[in-house]
């Protein structure tokens, strides 16, 4: 208990700090969380306690970011999302392998490396895009999108570079796709049935006083089927959130979930934090890596954005390839992976694990600092076509 008192005092300190520095608020609850944690003041170590909490709160967080997105508005996105997520997920995977080969590992440690850098965690995005107010922006939509399709292509790959660097590819990886996808399918037809849904629906049982009740339950469902077919849950609540999001509930939902993210949500935040240990960062060498891998897992991810959607504009695009920079627990999934598989060495692993929190911890200040201009570039774009618009009904 005092452990999680420490992570939860830490967190806020760090916001508290954070926001009258003018930072974003995650990074001073992801420093809050190392400060507390193992590789600095080692006050408290993160057990599963923490980490159950850390988990409920990510869920609530992109429960509230499907609250705040509509179908329609994400749909409308879909090609440059699909093709922003092929590109940010080819480009650092292809680097990651040639870094990989160039120091001399061979070929499926190459790809452990590439993995770690290709994945995303739209958990650091998601709650920068929230913080700022512009989650309605067509850049932010397309982060979203783009997001959620690199997940089910992440987890594809990492079975099937694990199964081949094991000697077991099974037809569960094909599986995991495909669930995955009609997972996805299904939550956006959901969601289109429960347009206009009444408010009644939610208060109908006798337990449910309001509406907030069977929505968290409805979270916690396709969060769980999420998980059971190896998607990431966070992946599941977000569908959850666009199906609520259609509903008559959906602006009393927005505002009970608020003070649910207040509380859990930090401690995702402060558990990440606290998994950065910088005593790795004395050996020069892997010193030297780690930052070079975390420059370039920077920059792929970047140029993907601005590939993918270029056609956005300069600063909206790349403010969505800014938004898949942060690797986060997806990134640490596939670094443990690897060690457990005998294809890191400690030294590697440690390189590899810095370099993916150090793109957690850049992103949001790569976010904060283009986000203003892609919607200040949105807002010219718009201006002349309404301007157009009124011209032309003018008598």
């Amino acid at each position: 208990m005092i452990g999680l008192f420490l992570l939860f005092l830490g967190a806020k300190i760090g916001e508290e700090l954070a926001r009258r520095l003018g930072q974003p608020a995650v990074v001073g609850e992801l420093l809050g969380g190392f400060v507390v944690g193992p590789g600095a003041l080692a006050l408290v170590v993160p057990g599963d306690t923490a980490a159950v909490l850390a988990e409920i709160g990510v869920v609530i967080l992109l429960f509230a970011v499907g609250l705040e997105v509509r179908l329609d508005d994400l749909l409308a996105v879909g090609r440059p999302a699909v093709l922003t997520a092929l590109v940010a997920m080819i480009l650092p995977l292809g680097a990651g392998v040639v870094v990989g080969l160039g120091i001399g590992e061979e070929m499926f440690t190459a790809l452990y490396i590439g993995l770690a850098l290709a994945a995303t965690s739209i958990g650091i995005t998601s709650r920068v895009l929230a913080e700022l107010g512009v989650l309605d922006r067509t850049f932010a939509r397309v982060v979203l999108g783009a997001a959620v399709i690199d997940d089910v292509l992440a987890l594809v790959l990492i079975g099937i570079v694990s199964g081949a660097a094991t000697g077991d590819i099974s037809g569960s990886t094909l599986l995991v796709a495909v669930s995955g996808f009609g997972l996805i399918g299904l939550g956006f037809a959901a969601a289109r049935r429960a347009r206009g849904l009444r408010r009644e629906v939610f208060t109908w049982p006798l337990f449910a006083e309001t509406p907030l009740v069977p929505a968290f339950m409805l979270m916690f469902a396709v969060a769980l089927i999420a998980a059971a077919i190896g998607l990431a849950a966070i992946i599941g609540a977000f569908v959850a959130g666009l199906i609520v999001a259609e509903t008559e509930a959906r602006e009393e939902l927005e505002h009970e979930i608020r003070p649910l993210g207040q509380i859990f949500t930090p401690f995702f935040f402060a558990v990440t934090g606290a998994q950065l240990d910088l005593s790795a960062m004395l050996d020069l060498p892997v010193a030297g890596l780690a930052i070079g891998l975390a420059l370039i897992g920077v920059a792929t991810k970047a140029a993907g954005g601005v590939i993918g959607a270029w056609s956005l504009g300069r600063w909206s695009s790349a403010t969505v390839g800014f938004g898949m920079v942060p690797r986060g627990e997806v990134g640490i999934v596939v670094a443990n992976l690897g060690l457990a598989a005998g294809l890191l060495t400690a030294g590697l692993f440690s390189a590899v694990l810095v370099a993916v929190v150090l793109t957690t911890i850049i992103a949001p200040y790569l976010l904060a600092w283009s986000i203003p201009r892609a919607s200040a570039e949105a807002s010219a774009s718009a201006g002349p076509e309404l301007d157009a618009r009124g011209a032309g009904g003018s008598p």
